[in-house]
């Protein structure tokens, strides 16, 4: 079932010291990387309850809601802006007409993380404001590094960066110490839940964002979330809900306590099951084309029940087991 969506404004103010720019890319779309780096859309789709990987090369998912949020962050003539976009005229356009009204330059451009939908913006930027300080948390080139815990400052605005690595391990957040507001970047969304490269760290950082106590939230796609906190745990409800699912399918063939659905059980003796068995237990609604993907989470959620001694994997077939005896499908 997709995420339910609605129209957000161009540009928003949200509090006396943040406006939200929307990069003008709105849409969900998965890209095939090929070996020779060159790049073509292969399906367009809509996903909110699926768990995806992004560790692997060949799928680069694109999941930008109504469009990658940016922010322009202070009150006094030098700002703070949180990511980039991903390059479009359209942007940069409006948010040279924004500064030009708020009689304002970018100090100090911060990027949560790699993805180009976040940074892809950055010479546009530096066009407008070449003056302007770019920081990531490996910064490379001419980019400055990100510090955890190190504190950007502009009049109205102390913002303090988080290490926050699991939708990606460059990942930052930064803590609005003034409202006590946090940027969650692609971690935590406005609607759906995220993408993850690791599992483990995700759940770790989840935990951490979750102890800031941050009460709003400002993602880096969808609207606004009024409770943080409260979101960070539904997020946190939701990926152990899976885990649990994926175990229950492992120890009993199928997510009703054992009755194994007729269509899938397997005949003969019980066989390990890999992680597409899994998805087409788990999401036996999900379209084909997104199946490979879901495996992808799948395989995060079993290297994560195998670190912690409950289920192993078959050598022969790289297929999975609960740890002591096979599962059957």
């Amino acid at each position: 079932m997709a995420a339910q969506q609605f129209p957000l404004p161009e540009v928003q103010r949200l509090s006396g010291s943040v406006i939200r720019l929307l990069a003008g890319n709105p849409g969900k779309r998965v890209r095939a990387q090929c070996n020779n780096g060159s790049e073509t859309t292969i399906w367009h789709c809509i996903i909110s309850d699926c768990d995806f990987a992004n560790q692997v090369s060949l799928f680069l998912l694109q999941y930008t809601l109504q469009g990658t949020n940016t922010y322009l962050v202070g009150r006094g003539a030098q700002r703070l802006l949180i990511d980039t976009g991903e390059g479009r005229p359209s942007w940069s356009a409006v948010l040279r007409e924004l500064l030009a009204a708020e009689k304002a330059t970018v100090k100090h451009a911060l990027l949560t993380h790699w993805h180009r939908d976040h940074v892809g913006g950055v010479a546009d930027l530096l066009k407008m404001c070449p003056e302007a300080q770019v920081y990531k948390h490996d910064g490379q080139e001419d980019q400055l590094t990100i510090e955890d815990g190190q504190i950007f400052q502009v009049q109205g605005a102390t913002l303090r960066a988080i290490h926050t690595p699991g939708h990606t391990a460059d990942h930052v957040s930064f803590l609005l110490e003034d409202e006590n507001a946090l940027f969650t970047g692609d971690n935590v969304l406005g609607h759906g839940t995220a993408f993850f490269e690791d599992l483990v760290l995700y759940l770790s950082t989840l935990e951490k964002m979750r102890n800031l106590g941050a009460g709003r939230g400002y993602p880096g796609h969808g609207a606004v979330i009024e409770d943080c906190e409260a979101k960070i745990t539904e997020y946190i409800d939701h990926r152990r809900q899976r885990e649990e699912e994926v175990f229950r399918v492992l120890k009993f063939g199928g997510l009703d306590n054992g009755k194994v659905r007729a269509a899938t059980a397997a005949q003969g003796k019980p066989r390990p099951l890999s992680p597409a068995d899994l998805v087409a237990v788990i999401y036996p609604d999900l379209a084909e084309e997104l199946r490979l993907s879901a495996s992808r989470g799948v395989l995060q959620m079993l290297l994560k029940l195998e670190g912690e001694g409950k289920v192993i994997r078959d050598g022969e077939s790289e297929k999975w087991m609960v740890k002591g005896g096979k599962a059957a499908l």
